[in-house]
């Protein structure tokens, strides 16, 4: 892998489960490089992250955008806002620092998940002036959203030179009645796949995935998809669960009971991110 991308730019783009699976193929290339050939540096307050590999000249990069628009939740580390807002046509606030990669992996799902209207801000988010915002059904400011990545896509990248993925939809899992399991329980103390070949989660939205499809088949520019979601809905087993970086201390209430505070969204590494970046892998140079 490190001898095909000599000489090339690899970005992640979107929110953290592309920052997950940015920290997987990381993961699995940096223990091949001694010490002083590699380098690991953020910028941009954390919304830029670098890894270089230096005798190949190559760099593994991960860009924070969760919406791939411009929002109120594009500050890399202060981003739990309550009324999520993007804006309209404004793709390249964060594309002006995706040009020039060689390979791009896009992703954008999760956030999308609040509710079944998303806040549409029409003109610049800076200013006291009222604000012009209508709500838009999720799956019509989703194809909105790829729409605009299409366009993008279709007017900085190269076919001939570049390579453009999507990763699909994360699962979650965080009923674990949806797969035969306690009435109240989720992904805590799971240590098994599921193994029913037809599962699918209520936290994977079929609309959506179908957007997916109907958007990039207007691309002039080929977008290939990584389909994730299937192989990773059967791995309830694999999430972080309780062992993911607490942000703040767990209270005497939530160590009490474990599940109430396992996060059920994010995955262990090593683990099913690998996948994800072998399939990445295979259509890469095997397309």
């Amino acid at each position: 892998m490190l001898e095909r991308l000599r000489g090339k730019r690899v970005m992640y783009v979107g929110d953290s489960l592309n920052r997950g699976q940015f920290s997987s193929m990381v993961c699995l290339l940096q223990s091949v490089i001694p010490d002083g050939a590699k380098s690991f540096e953020t910028f941009n307050n954390d919304a830029l992250t670098i890894f270089t590999a230096k005798d190949y000249n190559a760099t593994i990069e991960f860009y924070w955008a969760p919406f791939l628009l411009e929002s109120n939740s594009d500050n890399a580390v202060v981003h739990r806002i309550k009324e999520r807002t993007i804006r309209t046509d404004s793709i390249d606030t964060h594309g002006q620092n995706w040009e020039g990669r060689d390979i791009l992996v896009f992703n954008t799902y999760l956030w999308w998940m609040t509710g079944k209207k998303m806040r549409i801000l029409r003109g610049p988010f800076e200013g006291n002036d009222t604000k012009d915002i209508i709500e838009l059904e999720t799956d019509e400011a989703y194809r909105m959203a790829l729409r605009s990545m299409v366009r993008w896509v279709e007017k900085h990248i190269d076919p001939e030179k570049n390579r453009v993925f999507f990763t699909t939809m994360s699962p979650t899992h965080q009923r674990s009645s949806e797969w035969g399991g306690e009435p109240d329980g989720n992904c805590y103390n799971q240590t098994t796949p599921i193994e029913d070949p037809t599962y699918w989660g209520s936290a994977s939205n079929k609309p959506v995935m179908r957007v997916i499809g109907e958007v990039f088949r207007e691309s002039r520019v080929p977008i290939i998809a990584l389909n994730i979601t299937q192989l990773s809905e059967y791995r309830k087993d694999a999430h972080t669960m309780i062992y993911k970086k607490q942000w703040s201390q767990p209270t005497a209430e939530q160590l009490a009971n474990p599940k109430s505070y396992a996060d059920c969204v994010h995955w262990c590494l090593p683990g099913l991110q690998d996948t994800w970046n072998e399939l990445l892998y295979a259509k890469l140079f095997y397309p």
